[in-house]
C-alpha cells in the first residue's frame, strides 16, 4: 500500500464515530411561530334593546325618549383556547358598555333642559368554536365561528344627575339571559406575511383578524319580567391571537 493510500485510509477512519459512540444528533427545524393560548377581541356596534316589546307594558318608552336610534355599544372579550386541532375551541368572558342620551320630558311632554340617559353594561360568559383549520393548513383567510353564552346586564336610567325613570321611580337593575353569535373573520396575515411574523416575534401576537358578527340575545330574566334588554345586533371589530 502506498503512503498516500495509507494516509487517505487513516483520515477516513478518523472521521467515523468511535465504536459505541452515538452519532451527532440531527438538528430539527425550529418553528418561528409562538404557541397560541388565547385571544383579545374588541368590537363596536349598535345596540337597540327591545324594551318596547315587553308584554303588558302599555307604551313605547324607549321610542318615546330615544326614537328609533340604537345605543353605541363597545365590548372587550378575553378568550382562552382549550382545544386546537380541527379548529379552535374554548371559553371567554366579555364586558361592554353602552349609553344613549335624550332630552328629559316635562309633565306636558315638552323637552326639558335636563338630559335622560340609559346606560347598560352587558357581561357574558361564552363557549366558542372557530374553524381556522382551513386558514392555517390551506391558506384560506376566512374563519367562520360561533358562540353561545350566558348574559347578565346591569342597567340604570338617569334624569339629570339622578337615577330614576321618567315617572320618578328609581331606575336601575340587572337582567339575565342568553345569547348566540355567528360571525366570520378575515385573517390579516395574508396581506403582509412578513409584518405578521415580526408582530409575533416582537409582541407575541400570532394572528390578527377583522370580523363581522351577528348576535341574537334574549335578556329578559328568561321571561320572568323586568326591563327587556334583548337585542338583535351586528358588531364589527378586531381580534388578536396570542
Amino acid at each position: 500500500m502506498s503512503r498516500a493510500t495509507a494516509l487517505g485510509f487513516a483520515a477516513l477512519l478518523s472521521s467515523l464515530p468511535a465504536w459505541g459512540q452515538e452519532a451527532p444528533p440531527v438538528v430539527q427545524p425550529v418553528s418561528l411561530a409562538s404557541p397560541r393560548s388565547g385571544a383579545v377581541v374588541l368590537r363596536l356596534g349598535g345596540y337597540k334593546p327591545l324594551i318596547d316589546e315587553e308584554e303588558g307594558l302599555g307604551g313605547t318608552p324607549y321610542e318615546d325618549f330615544f326614537g328609533d336610534e340604537s345605543l353605541l355599544l363597545f365590548e372587550a372579550e378575553m378568550q382562552r383556547f382549550f382545544y386546537q386541532g380541527i379548529g379552535t375551541a374554548g371559553l371567554s368572558l366579555s364586558a361592554g358598555y353602552g349609553e344613549k342620551y335624550a332630552p328629559a320630558r316635562l309633565e306636558g311632554g315638552a323637552p326639558a333642559a335636563e338630559q335622560s340617559a340609559l346606560r347598560v353594561i352587558p357581561l357574558s360568559a361564552n363557549v366558542f368554536y372557530k374553524f381556522d383549520y382551513a386558514a392555517f393548513e390551506w391558506g384560506i383567510p376566512l374563519v367562520p365561528y360561533g358562540k353561545l353564552g350566558l348574559i347578565y346586564t346591569p342597567w340604570w336610567i338617569t334624569k339629570g344627575s339622578d337615577t330614576e325613570t321618567a315617572d320618578g321611580r328609581k331606575g336601575n337593575g340587572g337582567e339575565w339571559g342568553w345569547g348566540a353569535t355567528g360571525g366570520v373573520a378575515f385573517m390579516l396575515d395574508v396581506l403582509e406575511p412578513r409584518f405578521a411574523r415580526d408582530f409575533d416575534t416582537d409582541i407575541g401576537v400570532n394572528h390578527s383578524y377583522l370580523f363581522a358578527e351577528y348576535t341574537y340575545a334574549d335578556v329578559n330574566n328568561f321571561g320572568g319580567g323586568g326591563l327587556n334588554l334583548s337585542s338583535r345586533r351586528w358588531m364589527f371589530g378586531l381580534a388578536l391571537d396570542y
